[in-house]
């Protein structure tokens, strides 16, 4: 059966398979594909190039203008400058307008282990050693439980201001620790202590009353909303009386026993002591606080610590109560329990 010259001619003109390799293998595209296809390669590298190129110049061109002299006047970026801006829109206020501060808060930061900055180290009370000082002799056991963690430090200016003749009494604070402090006794630790201990609180607020409840040692505050006038004895945790300046909640405290530290450095006062606390709220969440102390006994000027409070979100969340004088009664007077000259062998 014959073919015919259109269908020679018409077959002649499709492109044939092309023969490479030493086995004569077909390639299945023909070979005005492959250069096409390789041209078009060859182009969308360039233009790739050329986006790189497009793309580091207004990379450049962005740096430059951020560092320009121009823009020194005004540092902040937009997200911060957000965020300074929110506050006043962003948080919970009660219905005369005023910030409310109900809810359960805590310091989530070691300022209680020392107010001022400084290293770890092994113990809260230590002893001479061979080499360097080591644990004292009732600690020594509980190892890295009663090692102190780093302070970062919370009193603006780094140092507290004391005079000459007050840090001896300070230093010999700290060397007799665990007889001398009186969170280790569960005394209630005054004001500004009982703020950042590692223990929560709880704000009660309205038109009428503001009441703080904390979870340590069962200490209130009842913060009197009209000036009663000097303290008319000395209490472990004063007298306070708070007003409003703008946005911001400014409690004064006085009428401090001079028996509360205000950390577990040996950090201490006098019964002059005068405490001027600020709590302004920054968002939903976060309260900045702030404390001025005044005690011209001990202290050359006043000086002021400051950190943030952040509120307890977990969904059912309730203060606990951590009365812990029943368990400090046999430390403190077990001496005295009957039967106990037996238990110590006289």
């Amino acid at each position: 059966m014959g073919v015919s010259s259109s269908l020679i001619s018409d077959a002649r003109l499709q492109p044939q398979p092309r023969r490479f390799g030493a086995f004569g293998l077909t390639h299945p595209y023909p070979s005005g594909y492959i250069e096409a296809s390789l041209g078009e390669k060859l182009k969308l590298k360039q233009k790739g190039r050329i986006m790189k190129i497009q793309w580091l110049l207004l990379a450049i061109a962005v740096l430059v203008v951020g560092c320009s002299p121009a823009n020194t006047g005004n540092t902040q970026t937009p997200q911060v400058a957000m965020a300074a801006e929110a506050p006043a829109d962003d948080i919970p206020r009660t219905p005369n307008g005023k910030p409310d501060f109900n809810g359960i808060w805590q310091v989530l930061m070691n300022a209680n282990d020392n107010l001022e900055p400084a290293p770890p180290k092994a113990a809260y009370q230590l002893v001479p050693g061979d080499f360097v000082p080591v644990p004292a002799p009732s600690i020594v056991a509980m190892g890295a439980v009663a090692a102190v963690p780093a302070s970062f430090g919370v009193v603006e200016g780094g140092r507290i201001p004391y005079k000459p003749e007050a840090i001896a009494r300070r230093d010999e604070n700290a060397l007799n620790w665990q007889s001398m402090d009186p969170e280790v006794k569960c005394y209630m630790p005054g004001v500004p202590r009982a703020t950042y201990m590692p223990h929560p609180f709880q704000i009660f607020q309205s038109e009428s009353a503001f009441f703080i409840a904390y979870s340590f040692a069962g200490a209130v505050r009842n913060v009197f909303l009209e000036d009663p006038g000097p303290a008319p004895l000395d209490s472990w945790m004063g007298q306070s009386f708070g007003y409003w300046d703008g946005d911001t909640w400014v409690v004064e405290v006085s009428g401090l026993d001079d028996r509360t530290w205000f950390d577990r450095a040996g950090n201490y006062h006098t019964y002059q002591l005068k405490v001027t606390e600020r709590y302004t709220m920054v968002s939903e969440n976060v309260i900045e606080y702030t404390a001025t102390m005044e005690d011209p006994d001990i202290f050359e000027e006043a000086w002021t610590i400051k950190m943030p409070i952040y509120r307890r979100l977990e969904e059912g969340y309730e203060l606990p109560q951590f009365k812990c004088v029943e368990f400090v009664e046999e430390m403190m007077y077990g001496r005295y329990r009957k039967g106990r000259e037996s238990e110590l062998g006289f």
